[in-house]
């Protein structure tokens, strides 16, 4: 067979497997880009925002770093802070937040009406939470449209800070925690699984 009678079936084969390979090339889904680093509000989140969002009951945490990023993946900031809240139940229906409990979910108690009513030893860690605001719209977390909000209770953290997490699909902004005392130190980290906010430990020394 000569180059020229060839060149044309060469051509036809090449079309059909381009035919029937795009759909396939098409079809498979690529994992999304990973998020941008997490930034610090600007201006600050005060006391205000939070009395508005979560109610009076709940204040900022001092002397806690505050951060912005996209932990939902919708590629809008979303708002983390830490904050005190003496009754996060009671606030939840009028201020349209929810009440999640990532730590004892991860430990085998997902009743949230019980674990709230958990208290911890250290006076000074009683009633300390995470508060999330998903972002909506161009003005994200700022926004004065209804916007999904958590309050996050019982988790254990004395330091935080929000990196990237590596899964098994996709990577993700993790709030990281660190807590210490005098027999133990534990790392750990929580991040939306597309559902809801699941923790997970990262690391922990106890002696």
């Amino acid at each position: 067979m000569s180059l020229r009678t060839a060149l044309p079936r060469v051509l036809l084969l090449a079309f059909v497997i381009g035919v029937f390979a795009a759909p396939l090339c098409a079809g498979k889904k690529q994992p999304p880009p990973p998020p941008a680093a997490a930034k610090s509000p600007v201006p600050a989140v005060t006391d205000s925002y939070v009395h508005k969002e979560f109610g009076d009951d709940c204040s900022l945490l001092p002397d806690t770093p505050q951060f912005v990023g996209d932990l939902d993946g919708d590629g809008i900031d979303d708002l983390i802070v830490a904050a005190r809240c003496k009754d996060p139940m009671a606030d939840q229906a009028e201020y349209g937040f929810r009440v999640l409990d990532p730590f004892d979910s991860f430990m085998g108690f997902g009743n949230v009406k019980i674990t709230a009513g958990y208290i911890s030893d250290d006076p000074d860690r009683k009633g300390i939470v995470l508060l999330i605001v998903h972002g909506v719209g161009p003005e994200a977390w700022r926004s004065t449209k209804p916007k999904p909000k958590f309050l996050l209770i019982n988790l254990p953290f004395r330091t935080l800070a929000v990196k990237k997490l590596a899964l098994r699909k996709r990577t993700v902004l993790g709030i990281y925690m660190e807590e210490f005392g005098v027999d133990e130190h534990t790392a750990s980290v929580v991040f939306w699984d597309g559902r809801k906010y699941r923790y997970r430990v990262v690391g922990a020394d106890f002696e």
